[in-house]
């Protein structure tokens, strides 16, 4: 992965064994391994404008990976009404999402040794074959929640492993050092866009059954909701469908020369990579900082409906709330990174200010809902503003995490990087969404969740000693 102009099997690190970026390797110890690079290295690489297209085809791909990924959440009420869901099926929506990411290790290694073009495929056909099994017309309703979790489960989820992982290898493939930041933003935004999407799309079109009450209603009124949620899955399904004949039809593996000498670069195998990653503490002390208040974002943000019913929100408010919460995050990201790419070697500090407001932020929303105890003003406008808030301080610090993971252990692949990076978030977000289906009468407990584990990732981020070796190579060598 990452060297796809060269045939070698087995990869090795570009700096080789005794000048290679280490564990702690920082700027001034990497000077006499760039003295030795310009003879064995490629030199510049050069930029393709069709770079765009590709982007925005898996854009898009990611945008509808979030949307269906986030169907259920916005319209848990009407979901309970339409199809007789409890809060522990909702919830069991939300979670076949972690659990989707178990075989992501075979989707590295396919990602590995058959490279871009294969994987993307395999993503948008995967995503057809999920949301298409979720509009089978099935009159038993017993029979259509199995049907829906299958689809959710097997198909539609798994794909958003592979959406992850990819994201870091299509900017390093095609994009220059300047703009890598700004596609692994836009790519990554888009997928939160899609769930975003789905806040606004969902309580749009699919009314609550009585305001947020689920109660009983006429047979009528649970045959007209049934309808619209399954116009919206007959939707969802055009535009997957939509996407994978595009990416059929265009979805180059590689530009014919390498971007950057990064690019180019030799990379280590799938085994040693593994190897390296576990062995780098600084490595699994950031992982941990994206992995922990993400995993918990990730939760929290698939049953914000069922959280904010408690406090008399309607399904319509709760998902303007979560769409422009992850609008803000969205905008926000591709602006900072943009940012990161002007001024290189300043993603910690980015993070660190992003954190800080991120704690602040989540725990006004948690201390304005115990509004009996604190006294705070519970009100739509502290509501909104406190979680647009937390959406933008989050969201917008991915794409930078993503640029220092890869950072810190170059010359590990970066599909594989983000993989594990992934993986180790859905874990946290699965054990949550777990407690969740047992304890979900009341929620106070999950809203203390997200504070928790901003300040936590705060104190690891602070901890962190940064490194920027695969920059380094690419300035370098390049001049």
């Amino acid at each position: 992965m990452g060297s796809g102009w060269s045939s070698e099997e087995e990869r090795q690190p570009l700096l080789g064994s005794g000048l290679g970026p280490g564990p702690g390797a920082a700027w001034r110890s990497q000077e006499a391994a760039a003295a030795a690079l310009p003879e064995t290295a490629p030199g510049p690489g050069r930029v393709y404008g069709r770079r765009w297209l590709v982007l925005l085809l898996f854009s898009l791909l990611a945008f509808a990976q979030g949307l269906v990924w986030n169907t259920w959440g916005p319209i848990q009420n009407s979901a309970r009404q339409a199809y007789g869901f409890s809060s522990w099926d909702i919830a069991l929506l939300v979670l076949w999402g972690p659990i989707g990411f178990l075989p992501c290790f075979a989707f590295m290694w396919l990602l590995d040794k058959r490279g871009l073009r294969v994987t993307v495929l395999l993503t948008s056909f995967l995503m057809v074959l999920g949301t298409g099994l979720r509009c089978v017309p099935v009159s038993d309703l017993m029979l259509k929640r199995s049907v829906i979790n299958g689809g959710q489960t097997i198909l539609s989820r798994l794909c958003g492993s592979l959406v992850l992982n990819l994201l870091m290898f299509v900017s390093q493939t095609w994009f220059s050092a300047d703009e890598r930041a700004t596609a692994t933003a836009i790519a990554s935004m888009l997928s939160y866009l899609g769930g975003a999407c789905a806040f606004l799309v969902g309580p749009l079109v699919v009314p609550a059954p009585n305001g947020t009450s689920p109660l009983l209603a006429s047979e009528n009124s649970r045959a007209h909701i049934k309808d619209l949620i399954e116009t919206v899955l007959y939707a969802e399904f055009g535009f997957v469908c939509l996407i994978f004949s595009a990416t059929l039809a265009y979805f180059p593996p590689r530009p014919p020369l390498p971007p950057s000498v990064a690019a180019a670069s030799q990379r280590l195998s799938y085994r040693r990579s593994f190897c390296r990653l576990l062995s780098n503490l600084r490595f699994l002390m950031i992982a941990l900082a994206y992995a922990i208040p993400f995993g918990v974002f990730a939760g929290w943000s698939g049953v914000l409906d069922l959280i904010l019913t408690p406090v008399h929100v309607s399904q319509v408010d709760a998902g303007w709330i979560g769409f422009w919460s992850i609008v803000g995050g969205c905008v926000v990201g591709i602006s900072i990174a943009r940012f990161a790419d002007f001024i290189r070697g300043m993603l910690k500090l980015i993070l660190l200010l992003l954190f800080s407001g991120a704690t602040l932020s989540s725990t006004w929303f948690t201390l304005s809902c115990l509004n009996s105890i604190t006294h705070l003003p519970l009100t739509t406008v502290t509501l909104y503003a406190s979680c647009i808030l937390l959406g933008v301080f989050l969201n917008s610090s991915i794409p930078i995490f993503f640029e220092l993971f890869v950072e810190t252990v170059y010359p590990v692949p970066e599909g594989i990087t983000c993989g594990v990076v992934t993986f180790l978030s859905n874990i946290f977000m699965g054990v949550l969404l777990f407690f969740l289906t047992f304890y979900h009468t009341e929620l106070s407990w999950f809203n203390w969740c997200l504070p928790g584990s901003c300040l936590l990732s705060l104190l690891l981020i602070l901890c962190f000693r940064e490194s920027y070796d695969r920059l380094y190579l690419d300035v370098v060598v390049s001049v």
